[in-house]
Order: structure tokens, then C-alpha cells, then sequence
């Protein structure tokens, strides 16, 4: 399940779990869309995969026990370890290989 992260490692914006800005790795590193767009160019700084939107939880159980009621969104901030020199050295060696062939 995921845990549906409520920030931007990046820059700390805050991402609500209905948002649409909010993107994901296949770890589930959290980001804006903006960051996204500027700073990764669609490299995630931690593993170096692309970056998908994240899903949207449904608010309310349209099936028992499915909603965000029922599985609440995290509310652990999460920030990057690295520099932001680190991100953009890194994301710029990365980000003309196809996210399947990383």
C-alpha cells in the first residue's frame, strides 16, 4: 500500500493526498511537480528512476474498507539527503537514458 508521502523532498511543499502535483518512483520518493519539471528532469535523486504521478487514494469507501479513512496517508515528512549541487549533478548524468533502460 502506499504510504502516499505529504511533501516535496526537495523543497518541502506540501502534497495532500488528493493532489495532482504530487509524483513517485517506484519507492515511493515523493516530489512536486515542479521540482519534478525543473530540478530532476524526471530522475529520482535517490535511485536514479523515472518519476511517475502518483494515485490518487479515494476519499470516501465506494468498496468496504477502500478509502483514505480507511488507510490514512502518511504523515512523516521526508526531505533528500543530498545538496541540491548533488541532485542536479546527478539527475543531468542520468536523465537522457529512457527510465527503463536506468
Amino acid at each position: 500500500m502506499l504510504e502516499l508521502r505529504p511533501n516535496c523532498e526537495c523543497c518541502d511543499k506540501t502534497l495532500p493526498p488528493q493532489s495532482n502535483e504530487a509524483y513517485i518512483c517506484s519507492y515511493e520518493c515523493t516530489f512536486c511537480r515542479d521540482c519534478v519539471d525543473t530540478l530532476l528532469q524526471n530522475v529520482c535523486p535517490n535511485c536514479g528512476g523515472g518519476l511517475t504521478p502518483r494515485p490518487i487514494r479515494p476519499q470516501f469507501a465506494r468498496r468496504r474498507g477502500l478509502s483514505l479513512a480507511d488507510q490514512p496517508a502518511s504523515t512523516k515528512a521526508v526531505h533528500t539527503s543530498f545538496t541540491e549541487h548533488e541532485i542536479r549533478e546527478f539527475c543531468h548524468s542520468v536523465k537522457d537514458i529512457e527510465p527503463q533502460d536506468r
